[in-house]
């Protein structure tokens, strides 16, 4: 039997009633404590995972419409398998080149003027 899917809203430290509003606060506020550029490397990448497959879950009417009824039939009792934890794109920019480097205009004299 496979082991149940998280209660997002648990996650998200939200009511089960929480509007979109606060969806995306709960979000933005988890993200920026949690962030291994703020929080210097001390978030592990999988609790960031389970971060936003839960706000991707629930900011969608339509994903969260079926999660919440999932989510009541487990807790009545009804065995559903869970399902497949979503892979969420992260897209990660990588340049081949240094970084362009802008430095003040010197004017200088020579030959030429």
């Amino acid at each position: 039997m496979t082991s149940p899917s998280p209660d997002y809203y648990a996650v998200l430290q939200i009511p089960h009633g929480a509007s979109q509003q606060e969806i995306a606060r709960a979000y933005r506020a988890l993200m920026r404590r949690h962030h291994p550029d703020v929080a210097s490397g001390e978030a592990v990448p999988a609790e960031l995972q389970l971060v936003m497959q839960a706000f991707a879950t629930l900011r969608d009417p339509k994903r969260r419409a079926a999660y919440d009824r999932n989510l009541l039939a487990v807790t009545a009792g009804e065995h559903q398998p869970a399902s497949k934890p979503q892979n969420i794109p992260v897209h990660v920019v990588r340049h081949r080149e240094p970084p362009l480097r802008v430095t003040p205009v010197r004017w200088e004299s020579g030959p030429w003027t």
